[in-house]
């Protein structure tokens, strides 16, 4: 699938704010694949696919999960708002015929991240986290970071959303919970700290 195709398919999915966040995603994780070395067509893709379900009915998500239940897996089971990456892969690969596996799997844990992390999956990640229209306190800092060490910014990032979300007493994403685990058990200054 060309950028240009994953356009056609996703801008009518979308409205016109998520459209131009989908957008500054893309910009954002062809910068970061570029620093990092990673593919910048295939970060392209995945961001422009990424929220594909974003704004999908609860109920239409339901059924994509039960006409797909390997791919869905568990995901019934965790907090709502992670869904969509799920199910944006989903369409992805059976709707539309993706099979380049590193982009379904940056666009299944765009939200959530995952224990294993690809490079492609960091950057769909850190790009969704800090496009150009997010204003949270720290994002500059957390921009800068991600140019320079995918793993610290994933390791803050992860950090950052789960505080948030418990102060707002919402489920914890096992996912999330186990990614920033992994990624802490896997950094070479963990002792320093």
């Amino acid at each position: 699938m060309t950028q240009e195709q994953a356009i056609q398919l996703v801008k009518p999915m979308l409205g016109k704010k998520r459209w131009q966040h989908t957008l500054n995603v893309r910009d954002m994780a062809v910068k970061l694949a570029q620093i990092h070395g990673e593919d910048p067509e295939k970060a392209a893709l995945a961001a422009l696919l990424h929220d594909a379900a974003k704004e999908l009915p609860k109920e239409e998500m339901l059924q994509i999960f039960r006409e797909n239940g390997t791919m869905a897996g568990n995901v019934e089971e965790r907090p709502q708002p992670v869904w969509h990456g799920v199910c944006a892969a989903i369409i992805a690969q059976v709707r539309w015929g993706v099979e380049d596996e590193e982009v379904l799997s940056a666009i299944r844990c765009h939200t959530t991240g995952r224990p294993g992390m690809t490079r492609l999956d960091k950057i769909v990640f850190l790009a969704d986290m800090t496009s150009k229209e997010r204003d949270f306190p720290g994002v500059e800092k957390l921009r800068k970071l991600a140019k320079k060490d995918l793993d610290q910014a994933m390791c803050r990032s992860l950090e950052s959303t789960l505080n948030f979300v418990k102060e707002k007493n919402q489920p914890l994403d096992p996912e999330s919970v186990a990614a920033l685990e992994d990624l802490m058990g896997n950094r070479p200054d963990k002792e320093a700290e």
